[in-house]
């Protein structure tokens, strides 16, 4: 690959990784070779899905809000100014089970940040469809 080409890729991942979601809204703060910083604010009563990312770890910052995290087989609630670490290859979700706005930031750190380094639990055959089981 290109330096120009890497840096196209670059460009692409953060403007497709900003924006409005089903449940909340992605802002990214920064970016670098090796890291990204967002803000994530998620709905209340509305989560991320699970996912994992094989070639990145992620740092999240309780801004406001409560954040039900699960990370692997551990699930913990985060208050403002409390964080959690990621570790990459592991299972994770965040979920905002009160009523205001969570606001985590997410610091991504690794040799590659692309979105298509995501796989959800159905990619994974983790969790089966209502209709296969």
């Amino acid at each position: 690959m290109t330096q120009q080409e890497n840096n196209n890729q670059s460009d692409n991942s953060q403007s497709s990784h900003s924006g409005a979601r089903y449940w909340g809204n992605v802002e990214v703060v920064e970016e670098g070779d090796n890291y990204r910083i967002s803000r994530v604010e998620i709905k209340p009563r509305h989560s991320i899905k699970p996912q994992i990312h094989y070639h990145r770890n992620e740092h999240w910052v309780v801004v406001s809000g409560v954040a039900k995290i699960t990370c692997g087989e551990q699930e913990i609630f985060l208050n403002r100014n409390e964080s959690t670490y990621v570790p990459a290859a592991t299972l994770h979700k965040v979920e905002n089970p009160g009523s205001i706005p969570l606001v985590i930031l997410e610091i991504q750190n690794g040799e590659y940040l692309g979105e298509d380094d995501i796989e959800r639990p159905y990619d994974l055959n983790l969790v089966k469809p209502v209709n296969e089981i």
